[in-house]
């Protein structure tokens, strides 16, 4: 299937904002077609026009290369007696072109610089024992060989004419024509020699320089209206999307607010009940805290168990060693599907686990984000696909192209301005989805804080009763007891000398608050379990096997 129908498909997918706002492909192709037909009117077709512009890019490597070799050459001819001229044939120069902006111009308005040379003999300056005997004077008869040639005559049939015959030749004061393609020659034989080596630049603003044995150069200017067109519509359509995405990143960060702000209303702390007694080290012994749950009357769980789903199906991002980094917009929607299934497979959709009405609208405000930032996705690569196809086009069609705005090549060194929001287009992906996902991460998800942030380092499970070491390492009081039981004294992540010192004043009293406030269910499920192994404990010290049933009497 072509792009364009391919592209057209995509874009019915999307809202019609989005819609609105995307490339047009079909009417920049059928630009292209009205930038085909302004050139074959001007007789300038595609592979002629590839030739002119390879030939302008060897003359300009030639060009250089010369100017590189002069210094060579001059030391060189000095040694020999300071002939500079001696042997330099000049090539024909030939047509060719350059593809360039007008620089006068703040937009991009494209346009053909185009050299026409005219032919002329070739010319070659021999060294002066090579001249003939009759050089600098009118022939004789007694120059003619025994076949009625002259030594002038045979010269200029072995393409050997000298500069000085050429201008013997002229009839000055007379209107012959051909003269005037010859006026521009000085006679001064020291100004000629250096003529007849020196190359002509195309780039140059002068377009009147002469080559010993050559007509001027002749320079033109096409403007080329309709690829202007081209290019300022492309460059207005990229522009106007950047505009929309901005409003749309910031229309979407006070979505985001707004739903932040209704999760943490319907998922509110255990503080948030009357009965809540926060504890400190004054008022309260280590031994004796104890958790009381009651009734949370919020979705505090029920949201944290979404939030884990969530991250654990990497909907957009994969954080694995493998795979890490931004995903496909195919994987992407496949794993959000997947998200969606899990959510309903936990009773998380409906009223089973929910207990307020605000937690159920504000999870269908949660998966409409995740939605639009798929079809931001869409979009965005929809959009850098078409601008990337268009100009591959356009430089197919026209056998014209600008450096770095074609696939695998990168910008050159003073590019102009207006064409660099092309190449950000062509080699830069828009970033706002990756924007958008970092903005969920960051203001959505902290909303509720996760257990595995505030696990013991040793037993994995939540530090309640937190003991932080005076290296600042944290740990549970179970595990800091047995590690003092058996006598290790250094931390088990710093190797400090902390764990035998550690007492009763070690308790982090605030984050014990924080922990029963957050997590009232973990804490009173480790406080049990930490009291059920210290019982255990003691009746192995007493040789009683806590697993054996006993009877008392």
């Amino acid at each position: 299937m072509h792009f364009s129908k391919t592209y057209s498909q995509l874009l019915l997918s999307l809202p019609p904002d989005l819609r609105d706002n995307a490339i047009q492909y079909r009417q920049l192709k059928k630009i292209i077609n009205q930038i085909v037909t302004e050139l074959s009117s001007l007789g300038l077709r595609p592979a002629l026009l590839h030739e002119l512009i390879e030939a302008s890019d060897d003359h300009t490597n030639l060009t250089e290369a010369h100017r590189l070799e002069e210094p060579s050459a001059d030391t060189s001819n000095e040694g020999e007696g300071g002939d500079h001229s001696s042997g330099s044939l000049i090539k024909l120069s030939s047509p060719r072109a350059v593809y360039e902006l007008n620089s006068s111009s703040g937009r991009i308005e494209p346009q053909l610089r185009i050299w026409l040379g005219v032919p002329s003999p070739e010319v070659t300056l021999p060294h002066s024992e090579d001249l003939p005997k009759t050089y600098g004077r009118p022939e004789t008869p007694e120059d003619e060989d025994e076949n009625g040639f002259s030594a002038t005559t045979a010269s200029a049939i072995n393409g050997h004419t000298t500069l000085l015959w050429a201008l013997q030749q002229r009839h000055f004061g007379e209107d012959v024509p051909g003269n005037e393609a010859l006026e521009q020659v000085d006679s001064s034989p020291s100004q000629n020699a250096d003529a007849s080596v020196q190359l002509f630049d195309p780039l140059s603003n002068d377009s009147s320089h002469t080559i010993s044995g050559y007509a001027a150069g002749q320079e033109i200017v096409i403007p080329l209206v309709h690829d202007t067109e081209f290019y300022n519509m492309l460059s207005m359509m990229l522009e106007a999307i950047s505009e929309h995405l901005t409003t749309i990143h910031s229309d979407f960060v006070k979505s985001l607010e707004s739903l932040s702000r209704t999760i943490a209303d319907s998922a509110h702390p255990a503080s948030v009940a009357a009965r809540f007694h926060p504890f400190s080290g004054i008022s309260a012994d280590a031994g004796a805290v104890r958790v009381r749950t009651g009734d949370l009357k919020s979705d505090l769980y029920s949201w944290r168990e979404i939030f884990q789903i969530y991250v654990e199906t990497e909907v957009f991002e994969s954080v694995e060693e493998v795979t890490r980094g931004e995903r496909t917009v195919e994987e992407s929607e496949k794993r959000l599907q997947q998200f969606a299934e899990r959510v309903t497979q936990h009773g998380l959709g409906d009223r089973r686990k929910f207990k307020l009405k605000q937690s159920i609208e504000a999870l269908e405000t949660f998966l409409s984000l995740n939605l639009f930032i798929l079809n931001i996705k869409k979009f965005s690569h929809a959009n850098s696909e078409a601008t990337r196809k268009i100009l591959k086009k356009h430089a197919k069609r026209t056998a014209l192209f600008f450096p770095g705005l074609q696939p695998g090549t990168s910008a050159a060194e003073g590019t102009p301005a207006p064409l660099l929001a092309l190449v950000a287009a062509n080699t830069t992906p828009f970033s706002l989805p990756r924007i958008l996902v970092q903005a969920i991460g960051e203001t959505l998800l902290p909303i509720i804080p996760s257990v595995e942030d505030y696990s013991c380092l040793i037993c994995t499970s939540i530090a309640f009763k937190p003991i932080r070491l005076s290296c600042g390492h944290l740990f549970c009081v179970r595990c800091l007891v047995k590690m003092q039981k058996r006598q290790s004294e250094k931390c088990p992540m710093c190797r400090a000398p902390s764990v035998l010192v550690a007492n009763r004043s070690n308790v982090d009293w605030a984050l014990l608050n924080f922990m029963q406030d957050w997590f009232p269910l973990e804490s009173k499920e480790k406080l049990k379990s930490n009291e059920k192994e210290a019982s255990e404990e003691e009746l192995r010290e007493m040789g009683i096997d806590p697993n054996e049933s006993c009877c008392a009497m």
